[in-house]
């Protein structure tokens, strides 16, 4: 037996800074979790390299697909969602990519909610337009009566419960249901409530599809997506379609993410607080034609909401009376102090965003005639932030 010790002096600098003999005292410990980062997973032998099955999540096997970081991040966000596995993607758009390239094929229909995220419409109708895949956009209303549209090759059916702009709350388990009984997968986009305020699995749903990015970051600076599921057959066709893909995300951004989730249930709580708070006073100004905030009765999909969501965070929206015109409306926006312009809500900051609906709806009517705003309120003081809404809507005029 080699002497290592003496092996290793005999090494030359270069080796040694390679091969490193580190003496380290055992017993260190801290609540966070260490940054593994890994492109090589090295094994201690031939055997267990051949022995490696690439649908057993036990077994490292390479960088790209986890290490310790990204496990302990896709474990905790299963958790949090009521599932029992995650897969981590680089965004949300990401994620919502995986579950397409896992479960749909040229020829295949999906079903999606005409209020859906509008990447995942994109998504969707370029895979149509050059893979062959069949596309119908639903009035996300419909409840049960989406087994009327339901086709002999119908694969999937995606949900969003709220809208991401326009804030209508779908039935969940009433479609979920249907599916089911048509052996039929269904995908939520759940970032709204981040796993927190909504358990889609308790309501029937197949997948859920988070934006890391947003509440679970909370830092507006991480991009980061998963899929979680609650079934294992779907978690390994999900699993499958990243590896072939080269799906994966960064150990760093793993341990920023986790560094968060401590406190995202009190941040969420916090959002909710002050916007629901917001939303109730727009109600009361004569610009404001509609506020469509789900915890407000006057939203669509109210009831479903109060049946199913334990609270709503930071987002909603507001509709403008038709007198005022887009560029008026863009005015209005530009004159906020304490709300920037921009997407990816979730963090610190609060938002607000236009958004001309007609020209994003296929499916119905969109019963509103003035421009829409978005708001994402962020953790700013509530009275500073409603100064700034009354000295923007004082520019308005009439």
């Amino acid at each position: 037996m080699t002497d290592s010790s003496n092996s290793s002096s005999a090494r030359s600098l270069q080796t040694r800074i390679v091969h490193p003999d580190d003496q380290l005292s055992p017993g260190f410990d801290s609540f966070s979790v260490p940054v593994a980062r890994a492109s090589t997973v090295v094994f201690p032998n031939l055997a267990a390299m051949r022995a490696l099955v690439w649908s057993d999540d036990s077994q490292w096997r390479y960088g790209l697909h986890a290490t310790p970081t990204s496990l302990a991040l896709a474990q905790r966000l299963a958790v949090i969602e009521g599932g029992k596995h995650a897969l981590l993607q680089p965004s949300g758009l990401s994620a919502i990519s995986n579950v397409y390239f896992a479960l749909v094929k040229a020829g295949d229909h999906v079903l999606i909610p005409d209020n859906a995220y509008s990447p995942n419409r994109e998504h969707a109708d370029w895979l149509a337009a050059d893979f062959g895949l069949e596309v119908t956009y639903y009035d996300p209303m419909i409840g049960a009566g989406i087994d009327a549209l339901i086709k002999p090759n119908t694969k999937l059916i995606w949900l969003e419960a709220p809208g991401s702009v326009t804030m209508e709350v779908q039935d969940v388990p009433a479609i979920a249901k249907v599916a089911r009984a048509r052996k039929i997968l269904t995908a939520i986009d759940n970032t709204y409530s981040a796993g927190l305020a909504f358990k889609p699995f308790d309501h029937g749903v197949d997948i859920s599809v988070q934006a890391l990015t947003k509440y679970q970051s909370g830092a507006s600076d991480i991009l980061m997506g998963a899929t979680i599921t609650a079934d294992k057959a779907v978690h390994m066709q999900l699993k499958r379609a990243r590896m072939r893909m080269g799906i994966g995300v960064s150990s760093d951004d793993c341990s920023l993410v986790l560094r968060s989730l401590p406190s995202m249930q009190i941040r969420f709580e916090a959002h909710d607080r002050t916007a629901l708070s917001l939303a109730r006073w727009l109600k009361t100004r004569p610009e404001i034609a509609a506020v469509l905030h789900p915890a407000l009765p006057d939203c669509p999909g109210h009831e479903f909401f109060e049946r199913d969501f334990t609270g709503a965070g930071g987002l909603f929206s507001v509709v403008f009376d038709r007198r005022y015109s887009p560029a008026q409306i863009d005015t209005f926006v530009e004159a906020l102090e304490n709300f920037a312009i921009g997407w990816s809500w979730g963090g610190a900051n609060s938002l607000a965003m236009p958004y001309h609906i007609k020209s994003m709806r296929t499916a119905g009517v969109w019963p509103h005639e003035g421009v829409l705003v978005r708001f994402y309120i962020g953790l700013e003081d509530e009275a500073d932030l409603r100064s700034d809404l009354e000295r923007a809507l004082a520019r308005l005029g009439g």
